[in-house]
């Protein structure tokens, strides 16, 4: 394993172990205005929510690694005290790129990417129309971690309007992840697709698990099971009971009599199909 102090480096290759690790993350695509009102627009992948009661978002546009200068978005932030985060979905990936370029103060990236200025309702930041949900946000405070290239400087904002697409609504009103399609920041030059690579796993603060030290050791210890599968089966409340267990050996007799690692083998076979229950009754018949 390598092992690296963080000091010992050089900062830009730090910033690449960090974004190659520490990812997806998703992007705060910031809308702003300085002090005598130009918009800019530009995507930070430090960002993420941080409470509902109130609602707050923080982002960071840090200092610029190469030659420690500031963003226009911290810049502006700090002069006025607002910002629009509009999400990024698929289908505004490339333009939402395409404004990350560095352009001189001044330049409006809404029309050098190609999108729409919405007027905002509370604030004076422009919402981007393409994007499915926006945020109007006021600046609460900002937080400056240090004052070399590299270093973080948090923008802590209040939520005070949010606009949803309705094409992006469930029909219970929430947002459909699958409508969505919101994509997230990598390392390098990637990106990631969310919606192509969503798994479900039952919240264990919904149930209380019987955890992975209440599964026998044989099972514990098998060579077939992996760490998720034990995380799987210990994320039951109870065991099948023994009745029920017989019933299903009694359907699936091809179980009975197994030998350990075939019988692993069927019941992870379960579990990949997330069938949690039945792979518990293939581990338990005798």
């Amino acid at each position: 394993m390598l092992s690296i102090n963080p000091k010992e480096i050089s900062t830009g290759k730090l910033h690449g172990y960090l974004l190659g690790a520490i990812a997806p993350r998703p992007i705060a695509f910031a809308s702003t205005i300085d002090a005598d009102g130009n918009p800019n627009l530009s995507p930070f992948s430090f960002f993420n929510v941080f409470g509902s009661n109130p609602p707050v978002l923080i982002f960071s546009p840090a200092r610029r690694v190469r030659d420690n200068t500031t963003k226009h978005t911290l810049e502006n932030s700090l002069a006025t005290k607002e910002v629009v985060i509009n999400v990024v979905n698929y289908d505004i990936v490339q333009q939402m790129s395409l404004s990350s370029t560095e352009y001189p103060e001044g330049v409006n990236e809404f029309e050098k990417a190609g999108f729409t200025m919405l007027p905002s309702d509370e604030i004076k930041p422009f919402r981007v129309a393409e994007s499915p949900v926006q945020f109007e946000c006021k600046v609460k405070d900002v937080i400056f971690t240090g004052n070399e290239g590299g270093a973080g400087n948090l923008i802590v904002c209040e939520v005070v309007k949010i606009h949803i697409s309705e094409d992006v609504l469930a029909d219970d009103g929430s947002i459909d992840q699958h409508k969505i399609d919101l994509v997230a920041r990598a390392g390098g030059s990637y990106y990631t697709r969310a919606r192509d690579g969503f798994f479900e796993i039952p919240k264990p603060i919904a149930t209380l698990g019987i955890g992975v030290d209440a599964i026998p050791l044989e099972i514990r210890n098998s060579p077939i099971l992996t760490g998720n599968n034990l995380g799987m089966l210990g994320n039951v409340e109870q065991l099948p009971a023994e009745d029920t267990v017989n019933n299903f050996g009694k359907e699936h007799s091809q179980f009975i009599g197994l030998e350990m690692v075939k019988k692993h083998t069927f019941a992870q076979e379960y579990l990949s199909k997330n069938d949690v229950e039945s792979a518990w009754k293939v581990l338990l018949l005798k």
